[in-house]
């Protein structure tokens, strides 16, 4: 193994599939930026029987050559003329069996995968052939398929309607890092942060390691979101059209909703969406709603006592949101602009919202310091006559955790007139949902709730250290 932070349980399954017994069909899968290719090849330490990537917008023939090109540089002599993606794999199959170590397993590593099926070209049905009829019956060989274009990974090789499905043996989704994570690889880059700091780059970058990696040592938050979204040919500005092409055929429907959601804090259900957009309603705004969940940009969610119906679409992606936020349009020439808005209102509302989200990509580590990590519990939202609950933790043990996030530089202050308004909002819940359980007003907070009169009336806290759990 390689230098790898974090994907502990990733790393366990890849070792524990390359020493079994049998053939494996590893699949790999998640957004650009996030990891995928790095922690194969770290893995393995590039030691593969062979390796390709698709080309990014390459034609069939582009692809067949450069394929042609990597066998014979693996196998270390001349290769057949490669016509088909068919032809390409006969000549892997002659390549890999004329590996003379018995006791060694076969690494291949196909890399970006939904690149390599252009048009017509027959790559699944060739693909699918070769396993189907050789892959399946060596147990040496350890074939890894990855690809950042979720939803064709889902459809072509997990889905039961894929060419390759029940023929994976596992498959394995790279989400972005964690707090934690994000903390481990900063440190191991030398970049001395607090944990507030922490917090807000990842509010920015949202854990992608890509990102990451391009923020410089010696420099404060502030300097790096400057250099990397507003100087001059700053490396990140244009960042968010790049992904919408590399990950959907045709991008335009996708940034409508992206951008229409960003408005809307709490979400909007598919009806409201549809509206909005005056689209009609059909299999193109379905599957791109499911291609942006599949792509983690959005979450849906129910909100508390909603049917199906009711399911809300909400903008997560925090690249995403601080792009539209601030980066889309902007114009100015001020290459310290992130840095002068460190007192905006501007700013302040943004990093509310954004802790939000962060704190939905860390329910685990919520739960896990209520004590509630074993007990059955949906997590969801309310919406009522003149009051909003943005986080609810309803669980099967009678209890609902009615859940309030601040972000503050300091200790949060419960004034007497805040008080009152939680306690008027809990029974305006109580009262609309008609719930019988029991109501624990919850504060999660970066540095955690002052003491004072009105500190009692809180039931359970959550600071950010505990976020930062493994």
């Amino acid at each position: 193994m390689g230098n790898i932070i974090g994907r502990i349980a990733e790393q366990t399954i890849l070792a524990q599939r390359i020493k079994s017994d049998s053939p494996e069909l590893i699949a790999i899968f998640g957004r650009r930026r996030i990891g995928k290719t790095f922690l194969v090849r770290q893995f393995f330490q590039d030691s593969f029987d062979f390796y390709f990537t698709g080309i990014y917008q390459g034609t069939r023939q582009e692809q067949l050559n450069e394929f042609h090109r990597q066998l014979e540089r693996y196998s270390g002599k001349k290769c057949k003329t490669i016509r088909t993606w068919f032809d390409a794999f006969t000549e892997l199959r002659e390549h890999l069996e004329s590996l003379s170590n018995r006791d060694k397993p076969i690494v291949v590593f196909l890399d970006e995968l939904p690149w390599m099926d252009t048009a017509k070209s027959r790559f699944i049905k060739a693909l699918e052939y070769f396993w189907n009829s050789w892959g399946a019956t060596n147990n040496r060989l350890k074939l890894i398929v990855c690809g950042s274009a979720t939803t064709w990974m889902r459809e072509n090789v997990l889905s039961d309607k894929g060419g390759l499905y029940n023929r994976t043996t596992r498959s394995i989704y790279l989400a972005p890092f964690s707090l934690y994570e994000t903390e481990q690889y900063l440190r191991s880059r030398h970049i001395v942060w607090n944990r507030y700091q922490i917090a807000e780059c990842y509010m920015i970058f949202g854990g992608t390691p890509l990102y990451l990696s391009m923020l410089e040592q010696g420099k404060s938050l502030g300097q790096n979101v400057d250099n990397l979204f507003f100087a001059p040919n700053a490396p990140l500005s244009r960042e968010y059209h790049f992904l919408f092409r590399s990950l959907f055929n045709e991008a335009t429907l996708h940034r409508q909703i992206i951008e229409i959601l960003a408005n809307k804090t709490i979400g909007m259900t598919r009806m409201e969406i549809k509206n909005a957009l005056k689209i009609e309603d059909g299999g193109d705004f379905t599957n791109a709603l499911r291609n942006l969940s599949d792509c983690d940009f959005i979450r849906p969610y129910s909100a508390y006592g909603k049917s199906d119906r009711g399911i809300l679409f909400q903008l997560t992606d925090l690249f995403t949101l601080f792009h539209l936020r601030y980066v889309k349009g902007y114009k100015g020439q001020d290459e310290h602009h992130w840095q002068n808005m460190l007192d905006s209102p501007s700013r302040r509302a943004w990093s509310g919202y954004s802790f939000e989200q962060l704190c939905l990509h860390h329910i685990r580590q919520i739960k896990f310091k209520l004590g509630i990590s074993g007990i059955q519990s949906d997590v969801c939202s309310w919406k009522g006559d003149g009051a909003q609950i943005d986080l609810l933790i309803d669980r099967r043990d009678q209890t609902i955790n009615v859940c309030e996030i601040k972000f503050s530089q300091s200790e949060f202050e419960i004034t007497k007139s805040y008080d009152a308004q939680l306690r008027a909002r809990l029974e305006k819940f109580r009262s609309a949902s008609k719930t019988r359980k029991a109501l624990h007003q919850t504060f999660i907070t970066t540095y955690g709730v002052k003491e004072n009169a009105y500190k009692g009336n809180i039931q359970s806290e959550i600071i950010l250290d505990d976020l930062f759990e493994q």
